[in-house]
């Protein structure tokens, strides 16, 4: 099901069936790929304003920040 704009009370599920894997698992590529996410993420957060940027920075997941966006 499909969640409709304000519908802040629906639980989103996710499923937590993945492998964490060590950087000795990962090829050379992946990491380099991981690094530029990051690198990403990083510039995309410092493009935000101060006041959401505090807002969203303790969140873990994406679930909790797109909870926390909702609730601004």
């Amino acid at each position: 099901m499909i969640a409709e704009p304000g519908d802040g009370e629906r639980e989103v599920n996710v499923n937590e069936t993945f492998h964490k894997q060590t950087y000795d698992e990962l090829f050379e590529r992946e990491l380099k790929q991981i690094e530029a996410d990051d690198q990403a993420i990083h510039t995309i957060l410092l493009g935000l304003p101060e006041d959401i940027y505090a807002a969203v920075d303790s969140c873990e997941t994406a679930q909790k920040i797109w909870l926390r966006v909702q609730q601004m």
